[in-house]
């Protein structure tokens, strides 16, 4: 089945332009920030609400075999922690995965983000949403239709196979949390071809949805999208942040409704890794996107990402062995990395 398969199912499903690509920005900054404020002893019983408030869809794992190995790490050391975040497109539902229908969503944002077992890094690769790939059943595909061909499953079972890499837990965001999280910081600072400017939520979001300027396209709004993230990220984790009340329970009530997780991502076991994240540095958080080839056109006619399967397959094993600091800074060259090169 082709993409224009898809639209055919569900045409008043298919998402503005407009709104594509940019959700990438709150996606992280959602699950991270469970992490973060559930190690904030003093402010559990809002995490716990907010933890508990959020949609679970479930095992989507118990439908896949054939998965990848479990990392490896030395005897008696963590495992290294991967999550697969999810962003949708849909005008149905962007952020509750129990409303997916045949062909009617889109994932417009996908990223693996993995915690270390040392809990002292925290590594985010983008893949870019028009990669092209073998989605299992269906022949090549964008990435991004995995999950409008088969939802969570299938997205998971897509990704392990194109990376290498064991997914643990997957969240599924919408878009709402954007404006909110950006103004409850008080805006974020962030470079521009003018030089530095402080956005608010509503500015900020014009800037990460900008993609006809860039020189680069998509390639470039993806690094406009995670300098907005650290910005965000660097205002949130602040100690004037952290111990106001009222900041705690506006970003709590922004993710319990924006975030959906899988029903082995409880309460539980996102205080004991934000409690293990307690000591995290910011400075140890690395973006950086899948590694590609270029551009083309698929024999039907879709613009397409195509990935380098030799460079993912080096980066891959990084994740496998728990070492994707020290690869990235030996590689760091061979990498579109957010600290490679100016934003604009």
């Amino acid at each position: 089945m082709s993409e224009s398969d898809i639209d055919e199912v569900a045409p008043e499903a298919a998402p503005k332009k407009k709104r594509k690509g940019w959700k990438i920005t709150v996606i992280i900054l959602t699950v991270l920030l469970a992490l973060v404020i559930a190690a904030a002893a003093a402010i559990g019983f809002f995490a716990n609400r907010a933890i508990n408030s959020m949609q679970s869809f479930g095992n989507p794992f118990e439908e896949i075999t054939n998965r990848p190995s479990v990392a490896s790490v030395e005897s008696g050391d963590k495992a290294p922690v991967n999550v697969l975040i999810m962003g949708s497109d849909s005008r149905i539902s962007a952020g509750d995965p129990n409303d997916w229908k045949f062909g009617a969503q889109r994932t417009d944002a996908l990223m693996i983000i993995q915690i270390s077992g040392d809990r002292e890094h925290i590594s985010v690769m983008s893949i870019p949403r028009d990669s092209w790939v073998e989605v299992p059943g269906y022949g090549m595909n964008k990435i991004n239709a995995a999950f409008s061909y088969g939802g969570a499953p299938l997205t998971i079972e897509t990704v392990e196979q194109v990376t290498g890499i064991r997914i643990d837990h997957i969240a599924v965001v919408d878009f709402m949390a954007f404006t909110k999280l950006t103004d409850i910081v008080g805006g974020v600072t962030l470079e521009t071809a003018e030089g530095p400017q402080k956005m608010g939520g509503e500015a900020a979001l014009e800037y990460v949805r900008e993609r006809y300027s860039l020189p680069r396209g998509d390639f470039d709004r993806v690094r406009r999208q995670q300098a907005w993230m650290k910005a965000v990220l660097s205002q949130l984790l602040t100690r004037e942040t952290l111990s106001s009340p009222g900041n705690i329970v506006d970003i709590t009530d922004t993710m319990s409704k924006n975030v959906a997780i899988d029903e082995d991502l409880g309460i539980n076991k996102i205080i004991s890794i934000g409690t293990s994240l307690s000591d995290f540095n910011k400075n140890n958080l690395i973006f950086f996107t899948a590694p590609v080839t270029g551009t083309g056109t698929s024999d039907d006619g879709q613009s397409i990402v195509l990935l380098d399967e030799d460079k993912l397959a080096s980066v891959s094993e990084a994740f496998q062995q728990d070492d994707v600091s020290t690869f990235m800074e030996e590689n760091e060259s061979d990498f579109d990395t957010l600290s490679g090169r100016p934003v604009d």
